[in-house]
């Protein structure tokens, strides 16, 4: 870890496009200022923290929810598979039905009085 002291309105730059600089001192509060460029994030640590933390609950959470869809996707399948099959159970398929009107392969319209 580099340790540098600074003055009031001294800055300290980090690279090309990072500059912090000392803004006031207040009793024991010291107030910087931190000019980044938009694409770099800045946060207080403790805010940071908070940040990381929540991204692994909801990391974790993901990762819940995608078991939990590739097991109901996976019950699914299996529940397509056994409804192709033909259940075992004891009982006598109906057949269908002959219609009236083709009782003895006779129209009724052809009935002899």
């Amino acid at each position: 870890m580099l340790i540098l002291t600074r003055k009031l309105g001294e800055s300290i730059a980090i690279g090309d496009n990072i500059k912090i600089c000392v803004l006031g001192i207040h009793g024991r509060q010291v107030r910087i200022g931190i000019d980044a460029p938009p694409d770099v994030i800045v946060h207080r640590e403790e805010i940071y923290l908070k940040v990381q933390e929540e991204n692994r609950k909801a990391s974790k959470s993901i990762k819940d929810d995608l078991i939990n869809v590739v097991k109901m996707l996976k019950g699914k399948l299996q529940g397509k598979a056994a409804l192709d099959k033909k259940p075992f159970i004891g009982y006598k398929e109906n057949k269908p039905r002959k219609k009236r009107n083709d009782f003895n392969n006779k129209p009724r319209n052809n009935r002899k009085p």
